[in-house]
């Protein structure tokens, strides 16, 4: 079944070049003009991934992604904006964005990181024991996006919370390199998205420090660590 997706973006012109290459490469696309439009559009549909513009009127890209997490929590989101500060960057990941691309860009290095991004957030039915992870007191369950701690809170991961974390089970008591970690999840390891993941490592402590014998370690110089300590 063909992905869909909607794409919304105020700037008349590079909305149709999006619609009409996406459509080519087969997407189903939907175009949304302005943020309320756009959140209009997702109350109303379905969709497999999102691609927003940061600046726009009515509501712009923050503000809408803010809404839509609310709503699922899951769906993939890559931003479109001709800032660049770092600020922004993190401001988008912490709101869950996947990716995040600076204006002008390649719109084939677009399509690139939305194959990439679905690849990774495909649903799997089929629940396999090896992607249920014992971590202390902890549950994870990698193919359902959901940490589970021993007092019954569930905290359901972004994606790239989720495959971090994952990254991290399967390494238990040994370091993981950082820039190892960055071309796994993230495909590269620009400053960006070295900074994204710092973002998403503070988020995995948070959710984990109900255990005191869990300790998600920075080693300086290389990367992280989780142990557990007996």
């Amino acid at each position: 079944m063909n992905n869909r997706v909607l794409v919304v973006e105020d700037d008349k012109n590079l909305g149709k070049v999006l619609t009409d290459y996406l459509t080519s490469k087969n997407y189903l696309v939907q175009l949304a003009e302005d943020g309320e439009i756009g959140f209009d559009f997702f109350t109303n549909n379905d969709y497999d991934i999102i691609i927003l513009d940061v600046m726009m009127p009515k509501k712009d890209g923050f503000s809408l992604a803010k809404d839509i997490r609310k709503m699922n929590k899951d769906i993939p989101i890559i931003f479109l904006t001709a800032k660049s500060h770092k600020e922004n960057i993190i401001k988008a990941f912490n709101l869950g964005a996947d990716d995040y691309l600076t204006k002008p860009f390649s719109i084939e290095e677009l399509l690139l990181r939305m194959d990439a991004v679905l690849k990774r957030t495909v649903k799997i039915d089929k629940i396999e024991l090896d992607d249920n992870f014992i971590i202390g007191s902890y549950t994870f369950h990698h193919n359902q996006n959901l940490l589970i701690s021993s007092s019954g809170t569930n905290y359901k991961l972004t994606t790239k919370e989720n495959d971090l974390l994952k990254l991290f089970c399967e390494n238990i008591n040994s370091k993981v390199d950082r820039s190892l970690a960055l071309m796994k999840i993230w495909g590269d390891d620009s400053y960006y998205n070295a900074r994204s993941m710092d973002v998403y490592i503070a988020k995995l402590r948070k959710y984990l420090r109900e255990d005191k014998k869990i300790d998600l370690k920075t080693i300086h110089g290389f990367g992280f660590k989780l142990l557990i300590l007996d």
